[in-house]
């Protein structure tokens, strides 16, 4: 594996700071473990969360960890670049949560091939990488789908909102559902990517409500809590909150206070892999023996257990 100095890194992790978006999490001393995180994006509090949690963890159990951060800005492109950055910099591990799987899985490939260890959070490459840590995103479409062919009585129109095109994600999240609608008289009218963004979630819902009148529509699946909150405040202004089921995934706290208030029918928490990312980074970056796969489990929040679950979101 490649390696330069550390009082090298040091001054090129300063200088590069500003350009590249680079965050040091951890103080930096001459024999500290080197781990790169690349964050596909951080326009929405999930994965603030996970970036977050992760250096909180780093600063305060891991003195002898660099933690370095990047942001990918939601392009692929800017985070190949972020990633082959980090290669250059000769971290130990990368941990990185790709923004699509096809865009990252060539540079991910690369960081591989340099002999740096690499641990996906979330979302998938296409390539096996030393480990990888997230929940299963297909079971929680599926459930998803269980919920509101429960809910309805099996009959209704539902308008899907899906996130980033390509992600692993979004095709988990979509493919589960279809699987937990699959011969229920429920029917996707509608679906459109907003890349798990509460504004273009807005738009699209508002133009929904312009296209399916009263009583047309019994349910919104959205593949975030961002972006159920975003059909949640069209239908609220059109005064047709009452007759739509909302449903997101995620976790959020304010999906929670959401649902706790009966704008929301439920939500699926998916864990946003903090602490858990950087632990096992600092595992595999000590050689110690790790898992190929970590499942983090998830769990249904509606009505039913609301009032335990509020205060514990992201």
């Amino acid at each position: 594996m490649r390696k330069i100095s550390k009082r090298m890194f040091i001054g090129v992790a300063a200088a590069a700071a500003t350009a590249f978006g680079l965050m040091v999490g951890t103080a930096l001393s001459q024999d500290n473990i080197v781990i790169g995180f690349s964050q596909g994006t951080m326009n929405h509090p999930w994965r603030v969360a996970m970036v977050e949690g992760n250096q909180t963890y780093a600063n305060e159990n891991l003195p002898d960890v660099e933690l370095i951060v990047t942001d990918g800005q939601n392009d692929s492109a800017k985070q190949v670049t972020d990633v082959e950055s980090l290669i250059a910099r000769g971290i130990d591990v990368l941990m990185i949560s790709p923004l699509t799987s096809d865009a990252l899985t060539p540079v991910v490939q690369d960081a591989l091939d340099a002999g740096i260890k690499v641990v996906t959070l979330d979302r998938k490459v296409n390539v096996p990488v030393t480990v990888h840590v997230g929940a299963l995103n297909k079971p929680i479409g599926e459930q998803a789908g269980k919920f509101l062919v429960e809910k309805l009585g099996g009959e209704g129109a539902i308008i899907e909102i899906q996130g980033t095109a390509g992600a692993s994600a979004t095709v988990d999240r979509h493919d589960g559902f279809m699987e937990g609608i699959e011969g229920s008289g429920l029917k996707v009218v509608a679906s459109q990517h907003a890349d798990y963004l509460r504004e273009q979630a807005l738009k699209f819902m508002e133009d929904q409500l312009q296209r399916f009148g009263p009583g047309e529509i019994q349910a919104v699946y959205a593949h975030n809590d961002e972006m159920a909150l975003g059909a949640v405040q069209a239908l609220e202004a059109a005064g047709r909150l009452e007759e739509v089921m909302v449903v997101g995934v995620d976790g959020q706290e304010t999906a929670f206070e959401a649902i706790k208030a009966g704008k929301m029918a439920a939500t699926f928490t998916y864990p946003y892999v903090a602490p858990e990312g950087i632990e096992i980074a600092y595992k595999v970056a000590q050689g110690e023996p790790v898992e190929e796969e970590v499942i983090l489990p998830g769990k249904q929040v509606d009505a039913d257990n609301i009032d335990e679950m509020l205060g514990t979101g992201f």
